[in-house]
């Protein structure tokens, strides 16, 4: 209740007399009509003396009759409340103007109105009466009227002249007085107020009013054990909403004087006003709650204080803080730090907050805004603060922690004097490592480098050097990896690093690829009889230790290598089988190879290598003398893998044998079936040129003429100049010189755009435009070569097609060369690198049933690493996700948890959050939130959106504050995010409306 209101009902006020002194002469009048009308008029029968007052005004010959009955007339109306009635009274003093009514009509009209508390009426009237010619009895009663009139009109400056006149008035002095101490008390003027209260002698005027009001005004000028003795003297004679007021002035006055436990009984059992406290209200029991130690109930009134921006929202946010910190609950604590550093109203708790808010964010991450960016505004802001050190400390950490390597080398070259320098070394490693992670091998290197150059650290000295000889073997340059590795041997350090492992198979492989094989094989040795390896690299060790014998020509030994690696049952075990039965043919044992492959095929029903081992198998058939039975193994290879590369080789052979047999016409039906199927290929202008020799053989040979016309691969006249401009180009590219090489090529193409070499000048001209990074003039060169049929380079410019259109996003036009390369590739990794952007094609396109069909495909491919896993399963979890299988996206986002990185990790984190909140664990979807803001806080998108469900779920644990704060934060730091934005809009504004229901400082229209 409000305590003003209470001093709105007026005391109790003089009687009004309706008769004037004259009235003895009235009671003689030998009118008995105008007697009838004054006696109804006395007894308030208006209506009935108003009719007659006009008879007799109307028919007297006496003036003064005829003055009164108007008069009375006009009084009539006004009680009447009657339209014209002031017209009345005002045409009475006009007319009668030597009425000795005319002062007294002025003075009674207004007193009728002040007692029917139509104060402005009352007003209107007070303003006509002429206070000379006033009687005293009546100067006293206007005084006191008037001035209460002009009180209860708010012109309270107005009233105190009026009412200081009659402020010793023995009728009307103690209402006087007190009035005109409430309207210092309305001023703020408290001593005023007190000093006009003190004088009242009026006891009834002390009980009913003053004691509450004495209360409030020694509360008011500081004197709290006054207040809160009259305020508990009153308690028992007060009402309900009294009772409300003085426990809030007992309660505020035990506040003061800092004794929060007798505070706290008194501050619960205030109601509010209209049922609802204020900011103010909730700040006083959380801070009495708090200074006794109770952080959680102090929790519970702070963090009702929402909207707030005054100096107890500050004081309170910051102290919310601290219970939240002596809780351990450090994200709230964070979310309050920032809220009271962002508020002036005191400096010293403004730093102090933000000095607490840069250190949270430090140790448990800002989905806000980055933590170097915090740290470094703090250094900014206060840059001679004593806590300098330790927050440039915390900045070079803070890059790190969250993993922004790139920032903080930028920092550390800017700044040298904040770390030192094997700290840049560290960074540059790390750096390098994430660049190396993403496949950027190049600007791997160079990180890696600069953490070289500052080598403080051994240990990371030698890590460095081994991921940087990594990063040159993927870019290729496989002497300079060597060269590093080699360095990496002889670093003391080294041994201790966990890569150190995998140096001599490291080793192996660089020698292996610079054909260096005896060397390869002492690595790959090495390599099969560690016991520090696990089975995948031995196994990986014994098949390039098998290769390296093989093509040196030791079969027996490659033999036994791949018999080795097929125990270990890898998943290359099929490939292991082949060329073991392949070293079986060239140890001279031609049984022993066709038996093996026909094992091999028996055994291995969906290996890549099956066209391999059939087309192997009809060479070994024919070149074991069974004929028919190879020319049968040819066919099935064409049957099976139409679009095999060894399809064309076969019927190839198959045309051979039938030439070789002198079976010609059968060869020229062979011969022609490959050009026709397989136009382009190496194999088909082969074809071309042996049914040139069958039909000069026959003497056939203008119809070899009419039929090779036909042909528009095959320059008939101009082999040799073909064959001469093909060489030249391919010279130049032997020899390296690129430009010359590409001009030579272009030449080529121009002149001979299906020439014999045109496939092998399409395939060098787009590796040329490629390494130039002129990738969208080597697009139409690779397809040319991909649409060409399957020859030898038909895979490799597969891959390079869909590697240009996947990096464009342009899967629309990706997807049929992808499908093209599955169904053909015989490289295991391009066929799964097929596979898994066709998941990511199909998911673009919304077939979400062909994305998971992919995912699953991706996943069963053997030796895939982490990341592709990781695409995998998140395909798999969006996908579920937009068809609302949310049990399949919460086992799938589990998945990719467990091994993604970046970005992929941040999703899986978010949707970790989400279904925790969906299953009402608010707690767990809250740390899964702050997990998310601490490591992921680059990914600002997922970070958002985060929040929203933290806010979310603190709403749910009753802390409005925690709720609201950062949905303001994300309102304001997240403007980028439209939905985002919108959804935490509309949150904020289902909360702010809840939360005014009980607390008045909140806006309800959530502004």
């Amino acid at each position: 209740m409000n305590r003003k209101n209470l001093l709105l009902i007026p005391m109790v006020l003089g009687t009004f007399f309706v008769l004037s002194a004259q009235e003895t002469k009235v009671y003689t009048h030998e009118n008995k009509a105008y007697q009838d009308a004054l006696a109804l008029y006395n007894n308030q029968q208006y209506q009935a003396a108003q009719t007659i007052f006009e008879t007799v005004k109307a028919n007297t010959k006496d003036q003064e009759t005829e003055a009164n009955s108007a008069y009375y007339a006009a009084n009539a109306a006004i009680r009447l409340n009657q339209r014209g009635a002031d017209k009345m009274m005002e045409d009475f003093v006009e007319r009668y103007p030597t009425s000795t009514k005319r002062n007294s009509a002025f003075l009674d009209v207004a007193d009728y109105y002040f007692e029917t508390g139509k104060y402005p009426y009352a007003l209107k009237w007070y303003k006509k009466v002429d206070e000379s010619s006033m009687a005293y009895s009546d100067r006293e009663r206007f005084n006191f009227n008037n001035g209460y009139a002009l009180y209860a009109s708010k012109r309270p400056q107005e009233a105190e002249r009026y009412l200081n006149k009659v402020s010793t008035s023995q009728k009307y002095g103690s209402q006087a007085k007190y009035y005109l101490g409430y309207i210092a008390y309305e001023q703020d003027d408290y001593d005023q107020a007190t000093a006009r209260f003190d004088q009242i002698t009026d006891q009834d005027v002390l009980n009913e009013k003053l004691s509450y009001y004495q209360a409030d005004l020694n509360f008011k000028l500081g004197k709290f054990e006054e207040a809160i003795a009259m305020a508990k003297k009153q308690l028992p004679k007060s009402n309900r909403q009294e009772v409300s007021e003085l426990n809030k002035i007992i309660g505020e006055s035990y506040f003061n004087l800092e004794q929060y436990a007798a505070a706290i009984p008194y501050l619960e059992e205030y109601k509010g006003k209209r049922g609802k406290w204020s900011n103010t209200d909730y700040y006083l029991l959380g801070y009495s709650h708090y200074k006794q130690g109770d952080y959680e109930n102090a929790i519970q009134q702070f963090n009702k204080i929402i909207g707030g921006n005054n100096n107890v929202s500050q004081n309170a946010y910051y102290h919310l803080a601290e219970c939240y910190l002596k809780l351990n609950r450090k994200p709230e604590a964070l979310n309050a730090f920032r809220n009271a550093s962002q508020m002036d109203f005191s400096p010293e708790i403004q730093k102090d907050a933000f000095l607490n808010y840069a250190r949270l964010s430090y140790e448990v991450g800002n989905a806000y805004e980055p933590v170097p960016q915090v740290l470094t505004q703090y250094l900014e802001t206060y840059p001679k603060d004593a806590h300098q050190l330790e927050i440039q400390e915390l900045l070079v950490d803070s890059y790190i922690t969250s993993k922004n390597f790139e920032g903080a080398m930028q920092l550390l070259e800017e700044n040298k004097n904040y770390a030192s320098k094997e700290t840049y070394q560290k960074v540059a490693f790390y750096r390098g490592v994430e660049l190396f992670i993403d496949g950027d091998y190049e600007a791997a290197s160079e990180r890696f480098s600069k953490s070289l150059r500052s080598a403080e650290n051994k240990g990371f000295e030698a890590r460095a050097l081994y991921w940087k000889a990594e990063s040159a073997y993927r870019l290729n340059r496989f002497e300079e990896a060597l060269a590093d590795f080699v360095k990496l041997q002889s670093l003391p350090a080294a041994r201790s690093m966990p890569e150190y492992q995998e140096l001599d198979y490291n080793l192996g492989y660089c020698y292996f690829k610079l054909k260096d094989y005896n060397n390869a094989i002492s690595y790959f040795k090495n390599v099969v009889n560690s016991n520090a390896l696990d089975e995948q690299r031995k196994n990986d060790g014994y098949l390039r230790l098998g290769d390296s014998y093989f093509v040196t020509s030791k079969y027996q030994l490659a033999m036994k290598a791949y018999d080795e690696s097929s125990k270990m049952n890898g998943p290359e075990r099929d490939y292991a089988a082949f060329q073991k039965t392949l070293s079986s043919g060239f140890l001279g044992n031609n049984s022993a190879k066709i038996e093996g492959l026909n094992e091999f095929l028996r055994r291995y029903p969906s290996s890549t290598l099956r066209d391999d081992a059939l087309f192997e198998l009809g060479n070994s058939l024919i070149k074991n003398g069974q004929e028919s039975e190879g020319l049968r193994t040819y066919d099935r290879l064409v049957s099976e893998y139409s679009q095999s590369k060894f399809a064309p080789r076969g019927m190839l052979r198959q045309g051979l044998v039938h030439y070789n047999a002198s079976r010609n016409q059968q060869a020229l039906d062979k011969l022609k079936e490959v050009v026709q199927k397989y136009p382009n290929t190496p194999e088909a202008k082969q074809a071309v040129a042996t049914a040139k020799l069958v039909y000069v053989d026959e003497g056939r040979v203008s119809e070899y003429a009419a039929w090779a016309r036909n042909l528009d691969f095959v320059e008939v006249t101009d082999a040799e100049l073909d064959n001469a401009s093909f060489e030249s180009a391919d010279r130049k590219y032997v020899e390296g010189k690129t430009d010359a090489a590409i001009r030579g090529y272009e030449d080529y193409l121009k002149e001979f755009p299906n020439g014999l070499h045109a496939q092998n000048a399409n395939f060098s001209l787009a590796q040329l435009y490629f390494s130039k990074g002129e990738k969208d003039k080597a697009l139409p060169k690779y397809q040319a070569v991909a649409n060409s049929g399957n020859g030898e380079y038909t895979e490799q410019a597969l891959t390079r097609v869909c590697e240009i259109y996947v990096e464009k996003q342009d899967y629309k036009s990706a997807i049929p060369y992808l499908k093209q390369l599955e169904s053909s590739a015989d490289i295991v990794e391009n066929r799964t690198f097929a596979q898994s952007n066709l998941m990511k094609g199909y998911y673009g396109q919304e077939d979400y049933r062909q994305t998971i069909a992919y995912a699953e495909k991706v996943l069963k491919a053997p030796k895939i690493d982490d990341r592709i896993k990781s695409d995998a399963q998140i395909m798999i979890a969006r996908s579920a996700i937009a068809t609302n299988n949310e049990a399949l996206a919460k086992t799938a986002y589990q998945d990719v948890k467990k091994i993604a990185t970046g970005e992929l990790a941040a999703e899986a984190w978010y949707y970790d959050a989400y279904f925790k909140n969906q299953e009402q664990d608010f707690e767990g979807s809250n740390v899964a939130v702050q997990k998310l803001a601490k490591d992921y806080s680059a990914y600002k998108q997922w970070g958002g959106k985060g929040l929203v469900i933290m806010a979310k779920n603190f709403y749910n644990l009753g802390d409005a504050f925690q709720a609201t704060y950062i949905l303001e934060s994300v309102i304001s730091n997240f403007a980028e995010f439209d939905e985002i934005v919108a959804e935490a809009k509309g949150e904020l504004t289902v909360i702010k409306a809840k939360q005014a229901e009980s607390n008045s400082s909140v806006d309800p229209n959530g502004n």
